[in-house]
């Protein structure tokens, strides 16, 4: 049994009321710790390696007068300085991992609530190690430990932009980062009352809060990151469960719940408090959601299993929300109208004799629904894409129109609800693209193919707003690099297989292990992530090979109403996939300052020793330069190396900050520094932001 510790006086392994001598052996700030029994006999158990937690404090305990000349007060340097005089030292007052001043709780308050981590991790044996692997990076970095005035020493250089015009296709900077360069954006840490965790996400920026600030921004802002948040922990959980597999078997225990439990016990749901009829502060029609329990994450539905959600008024109980998922075979096709079938009665269950179902709890609130015509919100589960996965849509609000009983498949007696979609709400991207699929033709479209071929799937243009054609320009699907940078490829990994043992790929080691899913999302927001190259002996379908593969997802540029040519997905994609890689012409920054006139195609690379590097897009590039900026993006821009070693240059690749329903234009955040843009006679120059996103601070720069 798994016990919490209730008080952070605790004693790690050989230490404490019990221990003879402890033998000190300093060894590059580890400490080799052999028990001896007052017998004389060693005690295996705790003949191990201790994690060097650094010891704030050491103070006496009442341990009889024979103990007591051992025991001083010693700060973490004169421990550690000190260790070989040492000898024998008894009773050492010190914190286990996750407890005390260094705590990786949230707040300083957590160790009096009890937010520890579970005493047995203390003792560092191997296996216990492997479970505090997500609270550092690969490189050695610990981005969870980061100060909110980290970012000040954290060596990313902050430029001034390009002068010129910078036009919606917009020039980014992104830093290169250093082993210690994540800032309070993407650093998280949790616990679920045993363990703690540590994860890399990328949140949405605060400072896109600071204009036109109310409460419908706060929230939107706040259901995405939470959304955010859980994803990535499912992410990192599974990630720990299929590297101990190591591709022996396939993983099949449920990383959502185990989520959730996290950020319960962190207070990280959403609209929490009392039942909400009609619509969900920060949830917008069309969300969609991996599973089920995200539902009662963000408020929408509260309840785990059961479809029809209710809550009491005035003495009656009344319907807030329902789960369509075809599971007591509802009719999903239309999207203005939904038979919905009632609850119970073992239809869903094949090991209870069926039975008819009764006019209560859910069913009844939803006939009482039917009276006071109250709006009740409809999420929609089904298989999308492959046919293998169901993802959870949020279809808006209904009304009940009317309910009846009939017979049913099992020969019982069924309740069936006729809900019909309230009028003026935005409709289901799904919906939309099934009615253009059925035209041969697509409405607007422009260009069959703007790669001509040289992308695995074609990439259409549309245009309903006018008669603009996509701009001219050469296609590319790999970097063009200058006649005077000679890149090599960086010495690969031995791997025979697909990668799956992170242990053993040495790729997989830079990394802190492997940072894809085996489904090909990126687990966490890294420095740098190292893929497996050329120099590589593991098969291309490596779990390490990801973003080197190329688009995979069906895009589309198409002509938005204020800011140009973007880019939309025609089916959803998962929050973690990889999108599409920034490519065009590496140039040195002073090459770059002197190509004027096509400034909105410039992607500024700035390394930590100063040198800095352009991708310019403007004639040779791919569908990364029709990306859009946004104040609320929803992906971001990682660092990825591959084929070379040349960690100033690294890949620029665009992954999926959280789901993104289909049509849903595709942007990330130009990270435009405001007031320091200069035109050509040194006055600062502004430009408004049209995103029109939740939290829009109004002006790119």
């Amino acid at each position: 049994m798994v016990r919490k510790p209730f008080a952070i006086r605790d004693y790690p392994p050989g230490i404490g009321r019990n221990t003879a001598r402890i033998h000190v052996t300093p060894r590059e700030g580890t400490a080799k710790v052999v028990l001896f029994e007052k017998d004389g006999e060693v005690n295996p158990r705790y003949s191990k390696f201790l994690s060097s937690t650094p010891i704030e404090t050491t103070e006496k305990m009442s341990m009889g007068p024979e103990l007591s000349p051992y025991v001083k007060t010693a700060s973490s340097s004169d421990y550690s300085q000190n260790a070989a005089t040492r000898r024998f030292i008894s009773a050492i007052r010190d914190y286990p991992p996750f407890c005390g001043p260094n705590s990786l709780s949230l707040s300083k308050g957590d160790v009096s609530k009890g937010k520890l981590m579970d005493r047995h991790l203390s003792g560092a044996t191997e296996e216990k190690k492997r479970k505090l692997d997500c609270l550092t990076g690969g490189d050695g970095s610990k981005a969870v430990l980061r100060t909110k005035d980290s970012l000040n020493h954290s060596k990313i250089k902050v430029l001034k932009k390009k002068e010129g015009h910078a036009a919606p296709g917009g020039m980014a900077t992104l830093a290169v980062l250093g082993k210690n360069c994540l800032d309070n954006n993407y650093g998280r840490k949790f616990s679920d009352g045993h363990r703690s965790y540590g994860v890399n996400v990328p949140l949405l920026h605060r400072r896109n809060l600071s204009i036109r600030n109310n409460d419908a921004t706060v929230t939107r802002n706040t259901v995405r990151e939470t959304l955010r948040l859980f994803q990535a922990l499912c992410r990192k959980l599974l990630q720990k469960l299929e590297a101990e597999s190591k591709g022996q078997a396939k993983v099949r225990k449920r990383v959502d719940s185990d989520a959730a439990k996290i950020l319960r016990y962190e207070g990280k749901y959403v609209n929490a408090g009392k039942q909400i009829f009609g619509p969900v502060p920060g949830v917008e029609v069309g969300d969609e959601f991996d599973y089920r329990v995200e539902l009662n994450i963000v408020g929408l539905h509260r309840q785990t299993q059961a479809g029809i959600d209710f809550a009491k008024i005035n003495g009656e109980h009344l319907a807030t929300s329902i789960v369509a998922s075809g599971g007591y075979h509802d009719e999903l096709d239309n999207s203005g109208v939904l038979i919905y079938s009632g609850q119970g009665g073992n239809v869903m269950c094949s090991k209870k004799q069926p039975e008819d179902q009764k006019l209560e709890r859910g069913n009844l609130a939803l006939k009482n629904s039917s009276k006071k015509k109250n709006p009740v919100r409809v999420i929609r589960g089904a298989f999308f894409e492959d046919g293998n996965h169901r993802r959870f849509v949020y279809d808006g609000l209904y009304e009940v129109e009317a309910y009846w009983q009939e017979m049913g498949p099992h020969g019982k007696m069924v309740f069936k609800f006729q809900l019909r979609r309230i009028p003026n709400q935005p409709e289901l991207p799904w919906i939309e693209l099934k009615k253009s699929n059925m035209f041969t033709l697509k409405k607007g479209q422009c260009a069959v193919d703007i790669s001509h071929g040289k992308e695995e799937l074609p990439i259409r243009a549309v245009n309903t707003i006018d008669n603009e054609k996509p701009p001219s320009f050469e296609y590319i699907t790999r970097m063009i690099y200058p006649n005077w940078l000679h890149l090599t490829p960086a010495k690969g990994c031995n791997c025979t297989d697909r990668c799956s043992d992170p242990t053993r790929c040495s790729c997989a080691v830079k990394n802190g292990g492997i940072p894809f899913n085996h489904t090909g999302c990126i687990v966490e927001v890294k420095p740098l992530v190292y893929e497996c190259g050329p120099s590589c002996k593991c098969p291309p379908d490596c779990y390490n090979r990801v973003s080197q593969r190329g688009i995979k997802l069906p895009l589309e540029i198409y002509k938005t109403d204020k800011r140009g040519w973007g880019v939309r997905s025609l089916r959803s994609i998962p929050s973690g996939s990889f999108v599409c890689e920034y490519i065009g012409e590496l140039l040195e920054d002073k090459v770059a300052e002197q190509r004027t006139g096509h400034d909105e195609y410039l992607f500024d690379i700035v390394s930590e020793d100063g040198s800095g590097f352009t991708i310019d897009a403007a004639r040779c590039g791919n569908l990364g330069r029709f990306f859009n900026h946004s104040c609320a993006p929803n992906m971001y821009a990682q660092n990825v190396l591959f084929d070379h070693g040349d960690c100033r240059i690294p890949h620029i690749m665009l992954f999926a900050a959280e789901n993104i329903p289909p049509l849903k234009e595709l942007t990330y955040d130009y990270n435009y520094s405001k007031d320091l843009i200069l035109d050509s006679d040194g006055n600062i120059k502004k430009k408004d932001c049209f995103c029109g996103s939740v939290g829009c601070t109004g002006r790119m720069y």
